[in-house]
């Protein structure tokens, strides 16, 4: 069965582009067939980080969203990634109204996964609330507690917002707090995590130890990521 999976969070600087470059790396690594589609004109990460694998997607335009769709019907068992923007769930919840995406979906048995990174404010339990209450049971959900961009969750496990999330039978990931010097570095060589690691260009872009955090950063969340159901 084919998925499509947003990954979203409405407002900006949560670590959206981030994670969905750790989905793009899962994909990759576990040799998951997949194409992302980068949402985010403003920043482009995804596109200029795993080009070879991206192409950009205009959700204002229903001729280039409907690419969304296109894509995972067109080949079974495939992964749709689409890097949202910030206050990007307008824009994808017109298109997905006027085409009737969520019934389609149902018909043609694509699976449909809202990723929803936050930080630990209110404004992020505001825009998780938001989702939850659009889409309510036509999707998964998966919510990402991003430590990198927020160190107290308690507003959010304690809310009626994550008490719905788990009525609708949410899953719910911490994503680790990567070392600010190395991820920042990792964002000025648009680097992919891979690269981090491994250095194939030779030299020292990243020393040993960088590239070790790098590796235990992403095995613990690729940890996390595997036990979840979305894989097929």
């Amino acid at each position: 069965m084919s998925m499509i999976h947003f990954v979203g969070g409405e407002k900006g600087g949560v670590g959206k582009s981030v994670f969905a470059r750790l989905l793009a790396q899962y994909f990759i690594d576990k040799q998951l067939p997949f194409t992302a589609l980068d949402a985010d004109v403003s920043n482009a990460s995804l596109l200029r980080v795993y080009a070879d694998y991206c192409r950009p997607v205009d959700l204002a335009h229903f001729d280039s969203a409907d690419d969304i769709f296109t894509l995972a019907t067109e080949t079974p068992d495939r992964h749709v990634l689409v890097d949202l923007p910030a206050q990007g769930e307008r824009p994808l919840a017109t298109w997905m109204d006027n085409g009737g995406i969520a019934e389609l979906v149902a018909e043609t048995q694509i699976g449909l996964v809202f990723w929803h990174v936050m930080d630990d404010s209110k404004d992020a339990l505001v825009a998780l609330s938001r989702l939850l209450s659009r889409q309510r049971n036509s999707a998964r959900y998966c919510v990402v507690k991003n430590a990198g961009r927020g160190k107290d969750f308690s507003l959010f496990d304690h809310s009626s917002v994550r008490a719905e999330a788990e009525r609708l039978r949410s899953h719910f990931l911490d994503l680790p707090e990567l070392h600010g010097p190395v991820m920042r570095k990792i964002d000025r060589l648009d680097a992919s995590y891979w690269a981090a690691i491994n250095n194939p260009n030779g030299g020292e872009a990243f020393t040993r130890l960088e590239r070790q955090r790098v590796k235990v950063w992403q095995w613990r969340m690729f940890e996390q990521l595997s036990s979840l159901p979305f894989w097929g």
